[in-house]
């Protein structure tokens, strides 16, 4: 498995690995229409210190993370996605992603990261806490915060550089 920012070769594939765990997985009523950052992974989050890259398989998407950044060394983790196959520590993929991600927070000297996701993603919370992340309330959010109508648990996490 490999870990590599996002290309456009990939773009099909991105769209391929989060709809349908998006839509079939978890049910919910998000269209790609719905998301335009997917759509233009590059404007959306390749700028400043944020980044988004894949775990490839064969050349296969098997996983996404994104990092966007609100500015005052403040990231928020956006499109978190494994393929079920390949979800769960024997395989590795998410800690990747995401050691990444911590990783280059630490090289672009951002202090703090926060994540929204679903009530229904318990193993994506239980992921986060693991790994360091706290559960916050939404007041205590960045004002710069993208807030996503589907979000109901907050997560902060500080960067030790």
């Amino acid at each position: 498995m490999d870990i590599v920012p996002f290309s456009a070769d990939y773009q099909a594939g991105v769209i391929a690995l989060i709809l349908p765990i998006q839509q079939h997985e978890f049910g919910l009523p998000l269209t790609l229409q719905d998301q335009p950052d997917l759509l233009n992974i590059p404007a959306s989050y390749q700028h400043a210190a944020g980044n988004f890259w894949l775990a490839l398989q064969d050349a296969r998407v098997i996983g996404s993370i994104a990092l966007l950044d609100i500015g005052d060394g403040q990231g928020v983790v956006r499109k978190m996605f494994v393929a079920a196959p390949f979800r769960g520590s024997q395989h590795g993929v998410a800690g990747r992603l995401l050691d990444t991600l911590l990783c280059w927070c630490q090289q672009k000297h951002m202090r703090e990261i926060y994540l929204g996701t679903t009530e229904q993603f318990k193993s994506a919370q239980r992921f986060y806490r693991k790994n360091g992340f706290i559960e916050i309330d939404k007041q205590a959010l960045p004002a710069r915060f993208p807030l996503m109508a589907v979000d109901s648990v907050f997560f902060a996490k500080r960067i030790e550089v």
